[in-house]
Order: C-alpha cells, then sequence, then structure tokens
C-alpha cells in the first residue's frame, strides 16, 4: 500500500501550485507574442519588372472628375445635361436663338428633363470623417449615394483633432468614479474602433506608446489599476500591454521630463493618425464604390415634397464664384437626407424647421506644435493633472510636436482662431513638466489652432442641459436624418449606425456589390469583405492601404530617386499611391535625388502632391493642398506662407487659373493662415513681398513674441579677433559684449 501524503503537505503544494499557475497565466498574457498591426507585408506585391527588364507600374483607377461628379447630382433632379454658351452661341446655335433662351456671356444653360431624373438613395450634407464614412458606408452596401460639402473634405473638425485614435483613459476614470456606463460603453466601443483603423488604412495610423509621468509613489498602483483596466478593456485588440519605469528609465526614454519630483512613469499604448489624410481617403475611396462626391457644394435650402416630406436639396457650386462667375443653384434629388455638418448641425436643422431647438453646444480645443526637438520621435505623454484639472497631451506628429487641448465653450465660425490666453495655458501647463533647462517659448510656436467640438444634447431628453458624450442620431418630422457628436475614433460605428437607421426609416433596399473596383491597382487583393450589401467598412480597406508596407519607402528611392525622408512621408500619407505621386513630381536636375522639388526645405511635403491633390483627390484651392492634401499649415503657419506661390503656380497650371483667380487664392489662403496662428502682422503681405524674403525681417520687430531663435553675434567674443566691442560686425551694445 502507497504511502499517503500527509495533509498538512497537500495544502500549501496545491496553493503553491495554484498560485504558480495563476502567475504564469498573467505572465503569459503581459508578454504573450503578439502581431503588431501595420507590421504587415503588403495585401498585394509591389510593382515589378517585366520582360527585358522594363518596370510593369501600376495601373490604379481613376475617379471621376469634378465635372462628371456634378452632371451626375443634377442629372438627379432632372438635368438631362450641361451646355456652356460659345462666342457665337450655344454649342454653334445661333446669337439670338441663345438671348431667347436666355443664356447671356460665358453662362452655362441646363436642358432639363424631369422625368429622366435619377433620384439618390441617400444625400449626405458634411463630408468630414462622419459624412465620408456614411458615405462610403452606403456606397458598399451597393446604395446610391451622394455627399456634398460647402468647404473641403475635412475642413472642420475633422482636421483639428489631437490626431489620437483612443479610447480615452479620461472617459475611463469618469466611468469608474462617476458610475457611468454611458462612459464605460463610449472607451469600450473606441477601443474596439481602434483597431479597424489599423485593419483599413495602415498607411495613416499607427500605434503610439505615451507616458504617465508619476510623481508620488502612492500614485503608481492607482495609474497602475487604471492603465492595466484599459488593457482590460481592450482585450486581444490591444496591442502591446502597459508597464511601468523607474525614475532613470523615464529619463532615458523622455529626456526633457523634469526630473525634480519624477518617481517614474507608467506607459499604455493608443493609436495615432494622420486625421485629414485619413478623411481624403474615406472621400475617395466612397467615389472609387459609386459614391458622388463633391467639395465645395453649398446647400442653399431644402426641399420638400406635397406631404412636406423631404425630396432634395438646392445647392451652388462655389468653385464658379471663385472663378468670377455667378454660380446657379441646382437641384439635388434624394429619397432620404443625411445631416452630418458637425457644429454646423443646427443650421441644416433651422432649414427643415425654423422653430426647431438647437441642439449642437460648440467647445472649442485649442492645439499648438512646437519643434520636434521638445518630445522623442516615437514617444507620448499625457499630463492627468493641470493645475486646473484638464488633461493635456504632448506627443509626436509629423516631425513636429502637438500640444492639447483645451476645452472651453465657443461660438461656432468656419475658421476659429486660437486665442491668446488659451496658447499661453498650454504653454505654462508644458513648462510645468519639462526639465527646467528647456525653455518653451511663444516664438517656439510654430502653428495654433481651435476646433470646435459638436457636443450635442438629446432634443428628446427631459433636461435639455445635459450633454450627450458620445453620438446621437435623430429624424425630424419631415424626414431629416441627423447624426451629431462623437469622436474621430468612433466615426466608422457612427456611420453604421446611420446608414441602418436610414434603411428603416427611409425604407431603402441594399444591393451586392458583383463587380467591385480594382482599388488596388493591382487587380486582386484580399479585403476579406463580402460585399453581400450589409456593413464591411471594418473590413473594406481604403485608398493606398492594399499595396502598403513599411518597406515600400525602399522601392520608390530606388525607382524614383528620391530623398529617404520624403520616401517615407510619402508612403505614410499616400500608401501605395505614393507611386503616382512620386511621378507627378518635377525633375530637379541634380545627381540626387533626381525627382521632388520641396514646398519647404524644412519638411518633406513635394511639388507631386500638388498635382496628385488636383488630379486625383478633387483640391481646388491653395487651402485644400496646404492644410488637408499635404499638413503644411497645420506644422507651421510661416513655412506655409512661404510656399503658397509655389503652390498657386502649380495649381493655376493644373486647373488653368487666371491672374484674378490666383489673387483670390493669395488672399483667401492668407486669411486662413491667420487662424492657424500666423502673427497679424504678417496678414496683409503681398506675394512680392513674400518671394522677396521679407518675412526674415520682420525677425526684429517680433523677437520677443513670434522669433524662434535669439539674435547672436555671427562670433563669439572667445573666439572673435578682435578686442572686446571692437568687432565692426557686433555693435557694442550687443548682448555678446555684455
Amino acid at each position: 500500500m502507497a504511502p499517503r501524503i500527509p495533509r498538512r503537505f497537500f495544502k500549501p503544494l496545491l496553493y503553491t501550485s495554484g498560485a504558480a499557475a495563476m502567475g504564469g497565466g498573467l505572465l503569459y498574457i503581459q508578454w504573450r507574442p503578439r502581431e503588431i498591426k501595420g507590421g504587415e507585408p503588403a495585401a498585394v506585391p509591389p510593382p515589378g519588372y517585366g520582360a527585358g527588364g522594363t518596370f510593369v507600374p501600376p495601373h490604379f483607377p481613376l475617379v471621376k472628375s469634378r465635372e462628371e461628379q456634378i452632371a451626375d447630382l443634377k442629372r438627379s433632379g432632372g438635368v438631362k445635361q450641361t451646355v456652356e454658351k460659345a462666342k457665337d452661341g450655344i454649342n454653334g446655335i445661333s446669337e439670338g436663338i441663345s438671348e431667347w433662351l436666355g443664356v447671356k456671356g460665358d453662362e452655362t444653360y441646363d436642358v432639363a428633363d424631369e422625368d429622366g431624373a435619377e433620384p439618390y438613395d441617400l444625400l449626405i450634407i458634411g463630408a468630414g470623417a462622419t459624412g465620408s464614412g456614411i458615405a462610403l458606408d452606403a456606397a458598399t452596401r451597393g446604395l446610391k449615394v451622394a455627399v456634398v460639402e460647402r468647404d473641403d473634405f475635412s475642413s472642420g473638425t475633422s482636421s483639428k483633432s489631437t490626431k489620437l485614435v483612443h479610447g480615452g483613459v479620461r472617459y475611463l476614470e469618469k466611468a469608474v468614479f462617476e458610475l457611468d456606463y454611458n462612459q464605460y460603453s463610449l472607451v469600450k466601443e473606441a477601443l474596439r474602433e481602434r483597431k479597424y483603423f489599423l485593419d483599413t488604412a495602415p498607411h495613416l495610423s499607427n500605434w503610439l506608446p505615451i507616458m504617465v509621468p508619476i510623481d508620488k509613489w502612492y500614485k503608481a498602483p492607482y495609474f497602475w489599476t487604471g492603465t492595466k483596466f484599459y488593457d482590460y478593456l481592450a482585450g486581444s485588440e490591444n496591442i502591446e500591454s502597459s508597464y511601468f519605469l523607474t525614475r532613470s528609465k523615464a529619463l532615458d526614454a523622455f529626456p526633457m521630463l523634469k526630473k525634480e519630483g519624477l518617481f517614474g512613469a507608467l506607459i499604455y499604448y493608443d493609436g495615432a493618425h494622420n486625421d485629414s489624410r485619413m478623411n481624403v481617403s474615406l472621400a475617395m475611396t466612397s467615389a472609387l464604390y459609386g459614391a458622388t462626391v463633391v467639395n465645395h457644394i453649398e446647400v442653399t435650402g431644402l426641399e420638400k415634397d406635397a406631404s412636406g416630406k423631404l425630396s432634395g436639396a438646392r445647392v451652388k457650386d462655389l468653385v464658379t464664384e471663385k472663378n468670377g462667375r455667378t454660380p446657379k443653384e441646382f437641384s439635388i434629388k434624394a429619397k432620404g437626407i443625411i445631416n452630418a455638418t458637425g457644429p454646423f448641425t443646427d443650421s441644416i436643422r433651422k432649414m427643415d424647421d425654423q422653430a426647431v431647438p438647437e441642439i449642437v453646444a460648440p467647445s472649442s480645443g485649442v492645439h499648438i506644435i512646437l519643434p520636434g526637438y521638445f518630445s522623442p520621435s516615437s514617444m507620448g505623454l499625457i499630463d492627468p493633472s493641470t493645475s486646473d484639472g484638464r488633461v493635456i497631451f504632448f506627443l509626436p506628429w509629423q516631425g513636429n510636436t502637438i500640444a492639447g487641448t483645451t476645452d472651453a465653450p465657443t461660438k461656432i465660425s468656419q475658421n476659429p482662431v486660437a486665442g491668446e490666453e488659451e496658447i499661453e495655458w498650454i504653454l505654462k501647463e508644458i513648462r510645468g513638466y519639462l526639465a527646467p533647462d528647456i525653455t518653451v517659448r511663444r516664438g517656439d510656436v510654430l502653428a495654433a489652432w481651435s476646433g470646435i467640438r459638436p457636443l450635442v444634447r438629446d432634443p428628446n431628453a427631459k433636461n435639455t442641459q445635459s450633454l450627450v458624450r458620445n453620438h446621437l442620431i435623430t429624424v425630424s418630422d419631415s424626414g431629416l436624418m441627423t447624426c451629431a457628436g462623437g469622436k474621430w475614433t468612433t466615426y466608422r460605428q457612427m456611420s453604421e449606425e446611420t446608414v441602418d437607421e436610414a434603411i428603416k426609416y427611409f425604407g431603402l433596399r441594399t444591393r451586392a456589390i458583383t463587380d467591385p473596383p480594382n482599388v488596388s491597382g493591382m487587380g486582386f487583393a484580399n479585403d476579406e469583405a463580402i460585399l453581400d450589401g450589409s456593413c464591411q467598412t471594418h473590413r473594406v480597406r481604403l485608398v493606398g492601404a492594399h499595396g502598403f508596407s513599411r518597406t515600400l519607402f525602399i522601392n520608390l528611392i530606388q525607382h524614383f530617386g528620391i530623398e529617404t525622408d520624403v520616401a517615407k512621408h510619402l508612403t505614410e500619407s499616400y500608401g501605395d499611391r505614393a507611386w503616382t505621386v512620386a511621378s507627378l513630381s518635377s525633375p530637379t536636375d541634380k545627381h540626387f535625388p533626381v525627382r521632388g522639388i520641396r514646398l519647404s526645405p524644412l519638411y518633406p511635403f513635394i511639388d507631386g502632391e500638388i498635382r496628385y491633390a488636383v488630379r486625383h483627390e478633387y483640391a481646388q484651392t491653395a487651402v485644400d493642398v496646404l492644410a488637408r492634401r499635404t499638413r503644411l499649415a497645420f506644422l507651421n503657419a510661416q513655412g506655409a506662407l512661404e510656399a503658397l506661390p509655389s503652390v498657386i503656380d502649380v495649381m493655376a497650371e493644373e486647373l488653368h487659373w487666371d491672374k484674378k483667380r490666383k489673387d483670390v487664392e493669395w488672399k483667401e489662403t492668407i486669411n486662413f493662415l491667420g487662424s492657424m496662428g500666423l502673427p497679424q502682422s504678417k496678414l496683409g503681405l503681398s506675394r512680392k513681398q513674400v518671394e522677396s524674403g521679407i518675412l526674415s525681417k520682420f525677425l526684429a520687430k517680433e523677437d520677443n513674441t513670434y522669433a524662434r531663435h535669439d539674435s547672436p553675434a555671427d562670433t563669439l567674443e572667445s573666439d572673435s579677433k578682435f578686442e572686446s566691442g571692437q568687432n565692426p560686425v557686433v555693435g557694442t551694445e550687443s548682448p555678446v559684449n555684455k
């Protein structure tokens, strides 16, 4: 008979084994191998070489021209065709008949055919993140969709975000301490959507480690628990678990941090993205899937049928107005109309019903841009305890550093300006956690802007003062569907829910797409998207995603002879469309680089991006290029001003602008740059003054406010061959001589 294990040994052995198993499980969860999203090979192979060593370029599909898209809009309202009056009449018709038809000068004439009207299933007003997302969702379900935008894709709030794709650690904190289930649901939803950014647009989004500095030892367990809960909510969709850094390791990772009072730091992971490039990609992908997408079209009124239900909208083309001609209004007919205009939601709602109560509570969020040397290139920082309790982010972005944001009630305007008070508050908070030997000055601010968050009140709620932190979908009595609120991270979920509601309310029928567009340009791609009429936007890759990989820039360098930083920028902004952008770039007439003339010596933006923006992304103004296609206006307002002459010249060649239109572009772009932080003293500069280099002469007047550097002597006294105060180049009153 085998000896029995004494009970006094059995329990400790059992407890030890259980503890070891639990600890091993936790360690495995913490350190298990994970597939890093965004690091996968391209879904399609890069272009190669055919027989005889001939390079075989990709054949990317083209979207319809802007004129063709506008013609489709008019066709929905019964306009069969639009003809333009030539010098000797309309298409050969005599001058007398032209006058009898009422067409004069260079006007156009619409030939109506109401019986042949082809109404859309959905007309979406607004082409920000929400509107473009709804358009893509509806188009990939086989619906006939049109989306119109008064300004440009991402011209409002969607281009002025913090550039994070995140669940929101501050929302999670509120959810726990206020026992707010809605906040919890918002975080959970956002963490799920965060993963889809990397799946559908890996070239435009990436994972970013974010540091939380800890000043007291007893705060470490609090922040550790919070970040671990954040990891837990993300589940398998998390990329990397949060971890603790000792004081020395934290300073090694973020050398700019203030050493005094630093105990350590916690690192957690969130997503970052290029917001306006993402928005433009959504719009262009929608167009490839058959949506009619037009920017710079303003809705002037809504149309109703005999029963009082909405049947369409009246619009006008603002580009015609910029060209010096009077735009003609025309109708767009649709079975359903969706209002996705963000902060301007109430203006569209009042077109439908003047008596409707306002639901938007606008809040201003100011961000500033600093040089990249203020932060590590691959790690951000969050200050969860600012002087007034708000949260501030300090993040690397596009080679610079972005800091923000504020949160204060504001008035709605098209191009809000960041106030000096908000800018100074952000600078003050930054100085509080950076090392004392690092001076952050007002002159270090390269750009500053204000974005308007469209927080909304539920019109059906009893307490009309309560704000909805997530999104809101409502339908008016006449059938105007409004989607408002939310945030960038949840745009896709908002779009899905809006289209679901539109299908039910307007009685629409989805259709399977049996012949999807060749978005990859290579004839094949495995999107894992089943286009059977259901929502597939979590699987549909955006323009540029199919052929993108982290090593694609090497192929561009080898084939086009462009600089390394330019090649990386192109692949991370355009994905596989970088092939087209590089091919549209001008030769430099140098041994190297062979192609690509920079718009600014400080940044990797090149002239080919202007041509690509005009030909393939519906850019119609210089602001479209400087702010939304490239990000130069957001990165450096003065750099954008210096690049403006060359941008206007290239666009004038592409769009056949005359001198008057070029003058209009100059004035409007200067005004816009004023909202991006360009000093008031430079808003009245002419093109001739900028091209002459007069900007450098402003430094003497603005050293205390806007100058990025001091005005040192050419030679320090210690290295001068002249006696102190005798250098003819340096004045005796120069600070270097004192």
